[in-house]
């Protein structure tokens, strides 16, 4: 594991694993939770990127600024944006156009919103380099509208865009997966019916949102699965989730 840096910024900082052979292996980016606070580091998805990398992905487990730091509006989305982009300048046998982003929770939300990073005309994000091909995201905030109606994490998103919808329309429009669909990649959800951080519902709404613009969405809703055991390696939830992102992005090209 090599740890780079891919912007100016203190946090501006991932970690690259690559798999044993010296080939240009698929690539995933991970993306931490914690409902975008400091606190939370990209170590929560190490033993994820450990992981995948023993399955034969290259890994990218980024770290970005983050509410309570100097991150929020628009710091977090100019970090996670050139933290995807930053592949292109990594000196390491990646494939940029086999690249999946894979995000738990607040994580999750910035997953999808890097894949849809090409639906945005101007602002924070826009005109990406590296174009994800697929998303898995886990327990996701997907709707930044629904988290902030449903006051998700303390009200995390209104302290993410620093208001809520009613004060900030043009930020939620911008930073919300919900609000810039059809994303136009595959997308994988998985879901725990036992969240009691991300209600599963907001799930099941999201994709039906999804598929109804016309997206390709898979979802996997496991029965008594809670938040955390979704990037637990060691639990029975993480194991579906990996194998649902290989039958998506297998390691190694169909050609």
């Amino acid at each position: 594991m090599r740890t780079l840096r891919y912007a100016g910024n203190v946090e501006a900082m991932a970690d690259l694993s690559l798999p044993d052979g010296g080939r240009a292996p698929a690539t995933v980016v991970l993306i931490h939770g914690g409902f975008w606070r400091a606190p939370y580091r990209r170590d929560l998805m190490t033993p994820l990127a450990r992981d995948l990398t023993a399955h034969g992905y290259a890994t990218w487990n980024i770290e970005y600024r983050r509410v309570g730091g100097s991150g929020g509006w628009p710091e977090t989305f100019l970090d996670v944006a050139a933290a995807v982009d930053g592949l292109a300048d990594v000196d390491a046998p990646v494939d940029l156009e086999r690249v999946a982003v894979l995000g738990h929770s607040a994580g999750g939300h910035l997953a999808l919103w890097a894949a849809a990073r090409q639906r945005l005309a101007d602002g924070p994000g826009a005109a990406p380099r590296v174009k994800p091909t697929v998303v898995l995201a886990l327990a996701a905030v997907a709707d930044l509208h629904a988290a902030a109606r449903d006051r998700l994490g303390e009200r995390a998103a209104e302290a993410l865009l620093d208001g809520p919808p009613s004060r900030h329309a043009e930020r939620y429009a911008h930073a919300s997966p919900a609000a810039l669909l059809p994303l136009g990649v595959p997308q994988i959800l998985v879901h725990g019916t036992a969240d009691d951080r991300v209600p599963c519902a907001h799930g099941r709404d999201y994709v039906d949102g999804a598929r109804s613009a016309g997206d390709t969405v898979d979802w996997v809703e496991l029965e008594g699965v809670d938040h955390f055991a979704l990037i637990d390696p060691d639990s029975t939830a993480w194991p579906q989730a990996r194998q649902a992102l290989s039958r998506r992005f297998p390691v190694d090209r169909a050609d």
